[in-house]
């Protein structure tokens, strides 16, 4: 079995290793900003590169599990992108770019939606997801879903499995998690089965599998993003955001996907005046670490091997050698482990009832579905034990969210709890020391992000002794995109950690 699986690997190495030779456009570890070249210069169509990351997919996922299925009808949007090209009538900042979305974003197609449960199977949405609306005004083509971790991990599954799209796996070192819940997408985008990726967050699940795969990840301010369509959790911390091999990328998607929606208006509506006039690319400079004011909170650059720390200090030392002023040392609790026990108790609380709320919700907005409440998911995956594998995971967060009564006087002293810890806490310290962000390993600040709405980016940062990859996340508060986007992409660029995964087993 050993000698079959180094044998696929090998196949895919050579794979990795030829693409691209015959063609004048080099296809792997393609940008947006090369393809919108190559479509200009006309050494590249959008169907041949929607070709291109369909034989990706139909090699690559057998190993990888990351898409759990493609759009058919993928090839007929590009062939349309590539005739209005030729027209001259192009529009679209993202015209025939192909993007996976995370099984959880809505699409009217031939696709289904089904936050990786076979419950949702067949499921029929009235509307595109607000998000994915964006992605079509722009002139993407949209090219099938990613997998994720199942109910994108509100049920406690092992990351980056579900019923419908089994385990994902890392690209770099196989036997290595891929994190969760974005793990399809950022598995994909790593392994170049597509060009840009969407992914969802409510607590690390796109910071997290970022950090793992090598890829860029941007969590936005809530609200920035539609939530509008994706299969919620709590829309106390839903988001969306891209999930892409670069900066640019990933902020060339941002400008795309960011604004109102009626269908989402108190949250988009809120945030709106957080987006810049000319949007977010004009923040891609390469000296915007000069003059920014960064933290180095206590407590997050430990626990880790001496390499990876090694490393982190170089990254930090990069930072005040193009201008930064690093401040380390700071607390942004007297007790870190504490805070984090407590966040996470009043989280569960919240999500919880919040949870029943938002998915009866979701299922009753449905054109169709198979089921039509919470009790009923729970039901159908008593039904199916062994394909929902119950036996190893269980159900109990589903359980104990179906056990809820609404937002009463436990659930509303929690979700105060958590605003009061976010002033107290991350909110205090970044005014008070007058910080452009602070920088954490990977995924590690996710939940002080994450209780108040607060956005990060996370960009690649090396590799341990097996090739496992590691982030670092610039954290920031509400609205602060702009330095965050000026700070991600000037380290991305001084450093060039990124390469592509080797699938080691």
């Amino acid at each position: 079995m050993a000698s079959l699986q180094l044998q696929a690997v090998a196949a895919v190495l050579a794979l990795v290793a030829g693409a691209g030779a015959a063609h004048s456009f080099e296809f792997h570890e393609a940008t947006v900003e090369a393809i919108q070249l190559g479509f200009s210069n006309g050494t590249l169509t959008s169907t041949a590169l929607v070709r291109f990351y369909l034989d990706q997919i139909g090699r690559l996922n057998p190993l990888l599990h990351a898409v759990i299925e493609v759009n058919p009808d993928a090839l007929r949007q590009a062939k349309h992108a590539d005739a209005e090209r030729r027209r001259g009538t192009a529009t679209g900042s993202l015209r025939g770019v192909p993007v996976l979305l995370k099984d959880n974003i809505a699409t009217r197609d031939a696709l289904n939606t089904t936050a990786g449960s076979l419950a949702l199977l067949g499921s029929v949405v009235k509307r595109d997801a607000g998000v994915a609306a964006r992605l079509r005004r722009a002139g993407a083509v949209v090219l099938g879903k990613a997998s994720l971790s199942e109910w994108a991990n509100f049920r406690p599954v092992e990351a980056g499995w579900s019923a419908r799209g089994g385990q994902a796996r890392n690209p770099y070192v196989l036997s290595s998690t891929p994190c969760g819940s974005s793990a399809g997408s950022g598995v994909a985008v790593a392994a170049n089965m597509a060009a840009v990726t969407l992914g969802t967050e409510t607590d690390g699940s796109i910071l997290c599998p970022s950090s793992f795969n090598s890829v860029v990840g941007i969590k936005p301010t809530l609200g920035l993003t539609s939530r509008a369509g994706v299969v919620p959790i709590t829309p106390l911390q839903d988001t969306v955001g891209p999930m892409c091999r670069t900066v640019s990328d990933a902020v060339h998607v941002l400008d795309a996907i960011v604004g109102y929606d009626a269908q989402d208006a108190a949250a988009t509506g809120a945030a709106s005046k957080y987006i810049p006039h000319g949007g977010y690319t004009q923040f891609l400079k390469k000296n915007g670490l000069k003059g920014k004011r960064i933290g180095v909170p206590n407590g997050f650059f430990q626990g880790y091997d001496q390499t990876q720390l090694n490393t982190y200090k170089q990254h930090l030392a990069t930072m005040r050698k193009l201008g930064a002023v690093v401040i380390e040392k700071l607390d942004v609790a007297a007790n870190l482990t504490a805070l984090f026990v407590e966040i996470y108790s009043k989280e569960g609380i919240a999500m919880q009832a919040e949870f029943k709320l938002s998915i009866n919700a979701y299922l009753a907005d449905l054109v169709y579905s198979p089921v039509h409440s919470l009790a009923d998911i729970i039901a159908f995956n008593n039904k199916h034990p062994v394909e929902e594998r119950l036996k190893d995971f269980g159900q109990p967060d589903l359980i104990a969210a179906q056990s809820t009564n609404g937002i009463g006087p436990v659930e509303r002293g929690a979700i105060r709890r958590l605003k009061e810890l976010n002033a107290n806490g991350l909110e205090k310290l970044m005014m008070e020391r007058q910080l452009d962000a602070v920088v954490a390993p990977n995924s590690d600040i996710s939940s002080l992000l994450a209780i108040n709405g607060h956005p990060g980016i996370v960009v690649p940062a090396g590799y341990d002794e097996k090739g496992f990859p590691f982030g670092i996340c610039f954290g920031g508060l509400q609205g602060y995109e702009p330095r965050l986007i000026e700070m991600a992409y000037s380290f991305e660029q001084a450093t060039k950690v990124r390469r592509p995964p080797m699938f080691k087993p």
